[in-house]
């Protein structure tokens, strides 16, 4: 299973009742982050599922409301005895913009690794899969889809066909491959095909693009910005590089994904409810996100 926790839902400036956007994902006790504008470590605070395991922050682009939380975070983050290594991910300007932050925390328990990446590209970082997509903002962005993948069921007669030793069985369903007296046993001796995983995907600041249909296809949860809820705002949205409900909305129906959460919320909009609608006609299992609103993704059989 994997737990969903959208830790904030305001774009451009923290609010009293809305902190800046950002998203957390928990799988088999580690956890994931992606985006930290100021003040996010507050909203992580009350959601309760602590620091030392985040293994991974991922950055959209780097505007200030989508990371100038990191430096307090990596604090904290310090603060509670972690000492394994940290992977920070992001488009290209990562390092740049990581030394100018670190000049407020340079000392640290834990090392910090940074990769920087074009979009396209699909990396494995703790327990995590994670794609990546070029967007369409003023300045660099991406869009991430986590996947978590699940082997197949254990199949006691391929097992018994490929000759493999009883005692190798539980050790092949857990791992890919292991050396027994010599020899080299595969997972694919022992299990059968790949069953469905669980993905969430997430997007923000950015114009709709070609492709994030087909990047987003079939998510279990797509977590996309409305900037703006109104349908007289479309043409702001397109000045600034932004979306409307109806147009995440659009996308949401496309990739036919299971469900969507509205996020990055202009702060000139201070009730989304009133637009929900624009998005509903188009995609009803649409819901507004709210600070710390989070879900327990489960595998089909779950």
């Amino acid at each position: 299973m994997l737990d969903v926790a959208l830790l904030g839902t305001g774009g451009m400036m923290p609010l009293p009742d809305r902190a800046l956007t950002s998203l957390m994902l928990r799988l088999e006790g580690r956890m994931l982050v992606i985006d930290c504008g100021e003040g996010t470590q507050v909203t992580m605070k009350q959601l309760g599922w602590g620091f030392k395991n985040i293994d991974v922050i991922c950055f959209t682009h780097y505007h200030a409301d989508h990371i100038s939380g990191l430096p307090g975070l990596l604090l904290t983050i310090g603060n509670s005895n972690r000492t394994e290594p940290l992977t920070l991910v992001g488009p290209k300007g990562l390092s740049r913009v990581y030394e100018g932050l670190r000049t407020i925390c340079p000392e640290l328990p834990f090392p910090v690794v940074l990769k920087e990446i074009d979009g396209g590209e699909s990396i494995k970082e703790s327990v995590f899969c994670i794609n990546s997509l070029k967007v369409s903002h003023k300045v660099t962005c991406l869009a991430y889809r986590i996947n978590v993948k699940r082997a197949g069921r254990f199949d006691v007669e391929k097992a018994l066909k490929n000759n493999v030793p009883q005692r190798m069985w539980s050790v092949l369903q857990k791992q890919s491959e292991a050396e027994y007296e010599g020899k080299i046993y595969t997972s694919d001796m022992v299990l059968g095909r790949n069953r469905r995983g669980l993905s969430v995907s997430y997007c923000t600041d950015t114009r709709p693009v070609e492709a994030l249909p087909d990047f987003i296809k079939g998510s279990d949860l797509f977590v996309c910005e409305g900037m703006y809820g109104e349908e007289e705002k479309l043409e702001k949205a397109k000045e600034y590089k932004h979306m409307i409900f109806s147009e995440a909305a659009g996308l949401a129906l496309a990739g036919e994904v299971s469900e969507l959460w509205l996020t990055h919320f202009s702060p000139a909009m201070p009730f989304p409810e009133a637009y929900i609608k624009n998005a509903k006609d188009i995609f009803p299992n649409t819901k507004l996100g709210k600070d710390r609103k989070s879900v327990t993704l489960r595998f089909d059989e779950e």
